[in-house]
């Protein structure tokens, strides 16, 4: 049997960010068609796909997992992410 994680896997997949803001009413079928439609992206790939609310005190991340989504959820009581607006140029880190 596969030994499972909540958490990504040790070998940690490509991560992208979505930079706008996103309706957080949206659960994983609604967030992998915003990677397909407007990143262009396989969300079927195993990539973990990170989005924020308006606020950026809440984080969700999705990713594809053998047969199914696995959503991750994050909600900070005082704090706001530090999360890169859409204009923002885009990073890349190479493995």
């Amino acid at each position: 049997m596969k030994v499972r994680y909540l958490r990504p896997a040790k070998q940690m997949p490509e991560i992208y960010l979505y930079r706008a803001p996103v309706d957080f009413r949206k659960q994983a079928n609604g967030l992998a068609l915003l990677v397909e439609q407007e990143l262009g992206h396989n969300p079927f790939s195993g990539a973990l796909y990170a989005f924020t609310n308006r606020q950026r005190n809440k984080i969700k991340c999705v990713m594809w997992e053998d047969n199914g989504f696995v959503m991750y959820y994050k909600a900070l009581a005082e704090e706001k992410f530090k999360w890169p607006k859409p204009a923002d140029e885009l990073l890349v880190f190479n493995r």
